[in-house]
C-alpha cells in the first residue's frame, strides 16, 4: 500500500510549485495574483505573507471564489512547511482552477528568507461568538470585524435618527461611539428615542443612550459630548473621527456639520424626517455633492418647520436610523455602493422607497469652483431645536 509520502510525491509531481523568493519577486514587481494563506487561524499569529488572503484550509474550497473569481486566475498558495498547499492545490485543480501553485517550504521557508512578515491582532474568543454572524459573512469576516472594532464614528444627537444608529452600531461592533447632544429626556422623547426609558426623564441624553448602549455591548468605547456644538468646538471634535452621522433637527446644526465635514474630509451620513417621510444620503468630501449642493443657504426662520412643531411618525426614524447605519457600516468595511451623489427617500404612508440622483453643484457656495464660504458659520438667528 502507497506511503502518504509515496501520495505527496506523486501530487507534487502533478502540480506546479514556486520557491519564496519567486513569490517575493512577483509581489515587488506588482504582479496581478492572488496569495492565499490556508493555515490555521493560531498560526497566523506567528505572522504571515503581506497582503495575503487568510482563509484557513477548511474553508478554501468554500471560500476561494471570494478571492479568485475566474478559475484561470493566477493563485499561489502556502501553509507552514509546503505539504498542506501541495495537497490544496491539488484540490484547487479538481475543481477547475487552472493556474494554481503551491509555494516551496511554505511560510518558514519565507520567514528564513528574512523576507517581510506581518502581523496582526485577533478577536478575542468572546468576540468570536458575539460577531459569529459577521465572521461568517465573506463581505466582513474577521478583518472586517477588526475595522468595526478600530472605527470610530460621531453621532450628532441621541434622539431619534440618533437611537436606531447607535443602537446597531454598537451592536455591530464599531469601537468608539461618539454622542453629542446638550438635551435631557423628555416624556415627549419616549414615543421614538429608543435610547431612552420612563426611568430616563430629566436625565442627560448622552447619559441615558450610555446605559442602553452598554447594555446592548460592553466591548466598545462610549464617548459622551453633553453640549451643542458650534464654530468653536465642532472642528476639534470631528477629527477625533472617521465618520460622523447627522441626525440632528434644526438648519443651523445641518450646515455646521456639512461644512465642517467638507472641511476636514470627513464622510458626513445625512438622514432627515418629517412626519411620515424620510431622507438619508452620505456626503462624502471630493466624491460627490454636498447639503448645499442642494441647499445653498438656510430657508427664513419659520419657513420649514420641525418635527417638534409639525410631528413624526414614531416609528419613522427606526426605518431612516438604519439606513444611516447601513451606510456607515459600509464605509467602514469600504463595500457597497454608499448613498454618495444619490438622496434615498422613504414615503411611510405608501411605504415606498425611491432613489433620486443629485449632482455636485459647480457653483456650490462651499465646494463648487468658486467657494464663498471659506469659514464656519453659525447661524444664530435659528433656534437650536432638539435632536429627532
Amino acid at each position: 500500500m502507497p506511503s502518504f509520502q509515496d501520495h505527496l510525491d506523486a501530487i507534487k509531481a502533478e502540480i506546479e510549485e514556486i520557491t519564496p523568493a519567486e513569490v517575493h519577486e512577483k509581489i515587488e514587481a506588482g504582479e496581478d495574483f492572488h496569495l492565499v494563506d490556508i493555515r490555521e487561524r493560531d498560526e497566523w499569529e506567528n505572522g504571515f505573507v503581506p497582503g495575503a488572503n487568510l482563509l484557513g484550509r477548511g474553508h478554501l474550497e468554500a471560500r476561494i471564489g471570494n478571492v479568485a473569481f475566474n478559475p484561470d486566475d493566477e493563485v499561489v498558495l502556502y501553509c507552514a512547511g509546503g505539504v498542506r498547499s501541495a495537497l490544496a492545490t491539488h484540490a484547487l485543480e479538481q475543481m477547475g482552477y487552472v493556474n494554481v501553485k503551491s509555494m516551496s517550504g511554505g511560510f518558514s521557508k519565507w520567514a528564513q528568507n528574512s523576507f517581510p512578515v506581518a502581523t496582526r491582532r485577533s478577536l478575542t474568543a468572546d468576540q468570536m461568538a458575539r460577531y459569529s454572524r459577521h465572521l461568517l459573512m465573506p463581505e466582513v469576516g474577521e478583518e472586517g470585524q477588526l475595522k468595526l472594532l478600530d472605527a470610530k464614528v460621531l453621532l450628532i444627537g441621541a434622539g431619534g435618527l440618533g437611537s436606531p444608529t447607535a443602537m446597531y452600531l454598537a451592536a455591530a461592533g464599531v469601537g468608539t461611539l461618539g454622542i453629542v447632544d446638550g438635551d435631557t429626556v423628555d416624556m415627549s422623547n419616549l414615543q421614538r428615542q429608543l435610547l431612552h426609558r420612563e426611568e430616563s426623564v430629566g436625565v442627560l441624553k448622552v447619559d441615558s443612550a450610555e446605559q442602553t448602549l452598554r447594555g446592548i455591548n460592553s466591548d466598545i468605547t462610549i464617548n459622551k459630548y453633553p453640549w451643542r456644538i458650534d464654530s468653536s468646538n465642532v472642528m476639534d471634535l470631528f477629527r477625533e473621527y472617521d465618520i460622523v452621522v447627522d441626525g440632528c433637527d434644526n438648519f443651523p446644526t445641518r450646515y455646521l456639520v456639512n461644512d465642517a465635514c467638507y472641511m476636514l474630509n470627513i464622510p458626513n451620513v445625512h438622514g432627515s424626517i418629517f412626519r411620515f417621510e424620510g431622507q438619508v444620503t452620505v456626503f462624502k468630501p471630493n466624491e460627490g455633492p454636498c447639503y448645499r449642493c442642494l441647499y445653498p443657504e438656510p430657508p427664513p426662520p419659520g419657513m420649514a418647520p420641525s418635527c417638534a412643531e409639525a410631528g413624526v411618525l414614531g416609528i419613522l426614524p427606526g426605518i431612516i436610523g438604519v439606513a444611516q447605519a447601513i451606510e456607515t457600516i459600509k464605509l467602514i468595511l469600504g463595500i457597497g455602493e454608499p448613498l454618495v451623489g444619490r438622496l434615498l427617500t422613504f414615503d411611510a404612508l405608501s411605504m415606498g422607497f425611491r432613489t433620486l440622483n443629485i449632482r455636485r453643484d459647480h457653483d456650490c457656495p462651499l465646494c463648487g469652483t468658486h467657494p464663498t464660504v471659506t469659514e464656519l458659520i453659525d447661524y444664530e438667528q435659528f433656534c437650536a431645536v432638539p435632536a429627532l
